[in-house]
């Protein structure tokens, strides 16, 4: 199983630089392996409802199986902004509960650590993905 780590840099309430990581393992889709070429790279997160989202610097298409409902720790591109989402809870478009995002996505990964976590992440923060060091090892 192929992993990467995305580490989010916030401040504490100190001032102090807290990271927090989620773990990514990567399904076998195009979307993936051009991510996966695209290492390390860093960004700045935005924040939409339960949702945080980050530019990446890859284009892909729309995958046949591109979704806009998903569950927590779906880790999802969106192709016509060439962004990484990754939902935790209901959006602003959200309806019973679900998590929806603002259109089709395609699902590159699995979070392997609590996505809640995000919830503490504010706009602005800056977030790197990188390869896993734990499982290159």
């Amino acid at each position: 199983m192929t992993m990467i780590r995305l580490k989010f840099h916030s401040p504490d309430p100190q001032g102090q630089s807290k990271a927090r990581h989620i773990r990514v393992a990567l399904r076998r889709t195009p979307t993936a392996d051009a991510i996966l070429r695209a290492l390390p790279f860093s960004a700045k997160v935005q924040t939409w409802g339960q949702e945080v989202m980050f530019d990446c610097p890859i284009r892909a298409h729309r995958e046949d199986n591109a979704v806009n409902v998903v569950k927590a720790g779906d880790m999802a591109f969106w192709a016509d902004g060439s962004c990484i989402a990754i939902g935790f809870g209901p959006t602003p478009i959200s309806r019973y509960g679900e998590i929806r995002l603002a259109s089709q996505c395609n699902i590159w990964g699995d979070a392997l650590d609590d996505v809640s976590l995000l919830a503490s992440i504010a706009a602005g923060t800056e977030v790197h993905v990188e390869h896993d060091q734990d499982e290159r090892t």
